[in-house]
């Protein structure tokens, strides 16, 4: 897979793999794709999660196959032979995932992308992240993490990783959070509240943060209304790492410090938020490293 994306700095574009489950047409961002593989028969795994289909070893790793049909409550696949395993990382695991077909690779913006309302997201229950509408058809774009962690809950936040940070001093300096699942932007907030940090504003994505950010600075007060800002990277309208370039790029505003906090840190991606002048980049299980960094940033220890 090209990784020219991976590279590029704060262009707000992504590169959208799509492909079929059913008759359904599915998206995922190619920054998670490693690669791309025919169907092979997999080794069941006894006991395994109903959406577990088996394992198989591509190379010298043995990894874990989801069968999105079963996670998506669609009907199996009806030609099996033409099918493809989509193999991704992400949250610093390697996941494989059974789709029916590959249909091929598109370049967006993420302002192109809608995010899912309440009726199809119910209390942030649903499975999409982004709609998009390419070639007349609509792509739905998964939430691959979810899909993962309702599978195997360990893989998702580690709020444990706080239980030695609860119980510190309140902390006033306002922390700006932008981050486009509900779920996630609640158990952050909840996380850092334990952790003493009781100034949060949370925002969807990060064009809702830039704004907040610009009508703080109109009113003369940004730095006293914004301490630090953490960002997610995959976002509607607006990405994390065009959030940072802007935030970096603007005279007032520069020396707030943002944190990147994604299940994307690559070695690419990490290259990518250092030419944009992240402060910190860290991985989203690690809410405990999260907090530790939050601190060092702030000088609160």
């Amino acid at each position: 897979m090209s990784s020219e994306i991976l590279l590029e700095s704060g262009t707000n574009e992504l590169e959208i793999l799509e492909f079929t489950v059913g008759d359904n047409h599915y998206g995922i961002n190619v920054a998670k794709v490693k690669e791309i593989l025919p169907y092979k028969t997999p080794t069941p795994v006894p006991n395994a999660h109903p959406a577990i289909e088996g394992i198989f070893m591509p190379r010298d790793e043995i990894i874990s196959i989801v069968e999105l049909s079963e996670c998506l409550k669609m009907p199996k696949s009806q030609n099996i032979a033409s099918d493809m395993y989509v193999l991704t990382n992400f949250n610093k695991i390697n996941v494989a995932f059974h789709v029916h077909s590959v249909v091929g690779i598109h370049r967006v913006s993420w302002e192109a992308i809608v995010k899912p309302d309440n009726t199809i997201n119910s209390q942030g229950n649903g499975l999409a992240t982004g709609i998009i509408k390419l070639n007349g058809k609509l792509i739905i774009i998964l939430d691959f993490e979810k899909i993962v962690a309702n599978i195997s809950p360990e893989t998702g936040l580690k709020v444990s990783d706080i239980a030695h940070l609860t119980n510190r001093k309140r902390n006033e300096l306002p922390i700006l959070i932008s981050e486009d699942s509900q779920l996630l932007s609640v158990l952050i907030t909840e996380c850092l509240h334990k952790s003493g940090y009781s100034n949060i504003i949370a925002t969807d994505n990060g064009k809702e943060a830039w704004d907040k950010l610009n009508a703080f600075k109109n009113a003369g007060n940004v730095k006293d209304k914004v301490a630090c800002v953490i960002t997610d990277i995959e976002m509607p309208q607006m990405d994390g790492h065009r959030l940072t370039k802007l935030v970096k790029d603007d005279a007032v505003l520069k020396d707030i410090p943002v944190v990147i906090f994604s299940s994307l840190i690559s070695e690419e991606m990490r290259k990518k938020g250092e030419l944009l002048g992240a402060d910190a980049q860290l991985s989203k299980p690690e809410i405990g490293e999260l907090v530790e960094t939050i601190d060092k940033i702030l000088g609160t220890k």
